[in-house]
């Protein structure tokens, strides 16, 4: 049976994670532009980036919708990886 919650050093998070920082820096913003943009601190997106912060699902739709990503496509790219098999050593 899998975990409900993944780790924040699983697979799944760390590609989520570097999809949005790679996203941000391709879109020229620093950490605290984004945030003016978002509204919010600019400590939370460094605190998304290390994965201190976890996003639910409204942030998420929206964190997308800023970094001018589609949210349904990375649900789609996140359940193709998350239902990929995986070998056990």
């Amino acid at each position: 049976m899998k975990k409900l919650r993944s780790s924040i050093h699983s697979y799944e998070q760390q590609w989520l994670r570097e999809l949005f920082t790679d996203q941000r820096k391709q879109l020229g913003l620093s950490q605290r532009a984004l945030a003016e943009k978002m509204g919010v601190v600019y400590s939370l997106i460094g605190k998304i980036e290390t994965g201190d912060r976890r996003l639910d699902i409204i942030e998420f739709i929206q964190y997308c919708e800023v970094l001018e990503l589609d949210p349904k496509n990375i649900i789609d790219k996140l359940t193709q990886i998350l239902n990929k098999p995986t070998t056990k050593i």
